[in-house]
């Protein structure tokens, strides 16, 4: 039968084979894996690998095949490998280790001594819970983690499903202190989940959180896939984020790096047990050329045991509502969707696809969708390839949502190049809009990506180096002018044009200037550019605090008017003037982005009907101008009742740089008067 992604879709015909395959391929190997059990039953290698607290004592696993012994060391052997701490082989490259209860204690560190026919090294396990790094030597070690008293859950998870608009504020938590040091889970959980909760958000995507060595990769070349990052605190500690962000009403999703892995052996998976093949390619495909990182080979069942295990072990362990998987464009083509620029439906069909990791993305999401309904999977895919946010049943990869990735980039592009004179209002609807309507987006003006060193925040480009000198209330000069109103201006277009969600990186929403940059070698180890400063949008002296509060009544004004339930309808693309008016579930919104000329008695075509304004973005309270009336009631312009809807039209006064939203209002029959 043919999938409904084809049918809805004609150009996909010649595919059709291919995209019909992806179902028949999950199904087979789902049975390959799990046979008659379900894979949620499969999916449990944290359950049976790593250390494991036992009746009378411990229980240590590891797999390791190419292994010919394996010790387990740390501070209770001085380091050395002991006949005590030796593991014994099983079947199928599986070690074990069974110790006494006075062996091991909470807290003490650990190393495995992994021993191969050529050679051995020292290896942290594989399913390491937590991991410490020393602060003299830089070396990490596993350390155990069996607290006298388990965590105890206090909050339920929100009771909302992945059905829910998405509001998603996207964070770093080591970053998200204005101090120039590493923050912590729990000053983020104090501090910045009450925040989140007053602006309007209700999702949290929290960067970062698998263990990586090198704090200057934001958290993408994860070394422990199991491990909370130690630089933010302890397992208990994320718990305890997570249950007040619960409290709060705060889905959290995180960060899921499974398109690749470290290179480091020590604290990662390379050449675990003395073998270039053990979790990752042997051949070719082994090195990520963009990344210098290593490529998991997804066709080998124990990698699916291992990802998917890891899969359910963040639900299940620290109740994660959900994911961002990172990198899947990467995870998709052979070719990791380098200089591609996929204009063609056949170069997504070309051969280049890599099948197994298409695979495991299938099975991830329906495992997911299995162990917890209502949870969010996001996917950061910039190829486009069709189907990656449609369900399976339809021909899809199974994810909810896809993000917008070519909006922010669009932005960035017309911001850079372009006068503000040459901006063109039918093709910024056209981009703003253009997604598949078989799949959920979501949208967003700017992540951490448009921010990395090298690079801007949109209002930092607006502004430039007046963003030092004209912030201040009692400043006034025609480019923060500019940068004010149009920051507010791209926000509302980009949400009002939203396929089915939103995101803002921390900051953003209210200015945050210049660049992200963490530490390293090339900035002297500094932080400065890898904080927030929060006290920009405190300062009751300056005007970041504007841009704030119209994110905030931007995100109500979503809520409260059900912005997602429809799609934008155009109602005007007038590009001489460079006004903008659109429909979306009922509500109205105009923009003027011309930068000097304003309208009196703009008409617009909107049908019959009373409204008011709902959202102005160049109201006084946002540091307008106030040039409009915002108490003011509208009717569209009477005629006589039998004439057309769409010849009847809403008449207003629209200001340069500046964007309406008119909510619909009841009415009696004011045109039978």
């Amino acid at each position: 039968m043919t999938p409904s992604l084809v049918q809805n879709d004609p150009w996909l015909k010649p595919f059709a084979e291919h995209i019909a395959g992806r179902k028949i391929r999950l199904e087979r190997k789902e049975r390959e894996l799990a046979g008659g059990s379900s894979l949620s039953g499969f999916a449990t290698g944290y359950l049976y690998f790593g250390l494991h607290r036992t009746a009378d004592g411990w229980v240590f696993r590891e797999w390791a095949p190419n292994a010919t012994a394996i010790y387990m060391i740390g501070d209770f052997s001085r380091w050395k490998p002991l006949d005590d701490y030796a593991l014994k082989p099983l079947k199928g490259g599986v070690w074990e280790l069974e110790l006494p209860e006075n062996k091991l204690r909470h807290e003490c560190l650990y190393r495995l001594l992994v021993c191969w026919k050529d050679g051995r090294d020292e290896r942290l396990p594989s399913y390491a819970n937590r991991c410490l790094q020393d602060e003299q030597t830089k070396m990490f070690s596993a350390q155990v983690w069996n607290p006298p008293q388990a965590y105890r859950w206090k909050t339920a998870a929100p009771e909302g499903t992945h059905c829910d608009v998405p509001l998603v504020y996207e964070s770093h938590v080591g970053m998200a202190t204005e101090e120039c040091r590493v923050g912590t889970f729990r000053e983020y959980r104090d501090k910045i989940i009450p925040y989140i909760c007053r602006s309007g958000y209700n999702t949290v995507q929290l960067m970062a959180v698998q263990e990586h060595p090198y704090y200057g990769s934001f958290g993408y070349h994860v070394s422990n896939f199991f491990a909370v990052s130690s630089r933010f605190g302890t397992p208990d500690d994320f718990k305890s984020l997570i249950d007040a962000a619960h409290e709060q009403g705060l889905r959290v999703i995180m960060d899921l790096v499974h398109s690749h892995s470290v290179k480091n052996t020590r604290e990662g998976l390379n050449l675990f047990d003395g073998t270039p093949y053990q979790y990752f390619y042997g051949d070719h495909r082994r090195n990520h050329p963009a990344w210098d990182s290593l490529c998991f080979d997804y066709g080998k069942n124990e990698v699916l045991h291992f990802l998917l295990s890891n899969c359910k072990y963040w639900l299940e362990e620290y109740r994660v509502d959900g994911f961002r998987f990172d990198g899947i464009t990467s995870m998709l083509y052979t070719h990791h969707g380098l200089s591609r620029d996929f204009t063609e439906y056949a170069m997504y069909f070309d051969g280049s696809e890599n099948i197994d990791a298409t695979t495991y993305l299938m099975l991830a999401n329906k495992l997911i969708h299995q162990v917890r309904p209502g949870a969010v999977t996001i996917a950061e895919e910039m190829s486009g390839m069709p189907g990656i946010a449609t369900p399976i049943d339809e021909g899809g990869v199974g994810f909810d949502y896809r993000l917008a990735m070519g909006t922010p980039d669009y932005w960035i592009r017309i911001i850079k190049e372009r006068k503000d004179s040459e901006w063109n209002v039918g093709e910024i609807f056209y981009e703003l809009t253009r997604k598949r309507s078989d799949e959920k987006t979501v949208a967003y003006v700017e992540s951490h990506d448009q921010a990395l060193v090298g690079d801007k925040t949109v209002f930092f480009r607006l502004l430039d180096r007046e963003i030092y000198t004209g912030m201040g209330v009692a400043d006034n000069t025609p480019t923060v002018d500019r940068a004010i109103a149009l920051h507010k201006m791209i926000r509302l277009v980009t949400i009002a044009t939203a396929g089915n969600g939103y995101l803002c990186f921390m900051g953003n929403e209210f200015g945050h200037p210049e660049w992200i940059d963490f530490p390293r070698e090339g900035n002297n180890w500094s932080y400065r550019h890898a904080r927030r400063q929060w006290s920009l949008l405190f300062n009751p002296d300056l005007k970041f605090r504007f841009l704030a509060e119209f994110d905030r009544e931007m995100l109500a004004l979503a809520k409260r008017e059900h912005f997602f339930d429809h799609p934008a309808e155009l109602l005007l693309d007038d590009q001489p003037r460079q006004i903008l008016a659109f429909r979306r579930n009922g509500m109205i919104f105009v923009f003027n982005f011309h930068p000097e000329q304003s309208f009196t008695d703009y008409g617009i075509p909107t049908g019959r009907g009373k409204f008011r304004i709902a959202l102005n973005t160049d109201a006084l309270r946002f540091h307008g101008f106030g040039l409009v009336d915002d108490e003011m009631e509208y009717f569209s312009e009477s005629i006589l009742a039998d004439r057309p809807m769409e010849n009847t039209y809403l008449k207003v006064y629209i200001p340069s740089r500046c964007a309406l939203a008119f909510e619909p209002l009841p009415v009696k029959s004011i045109y039978s008067l």
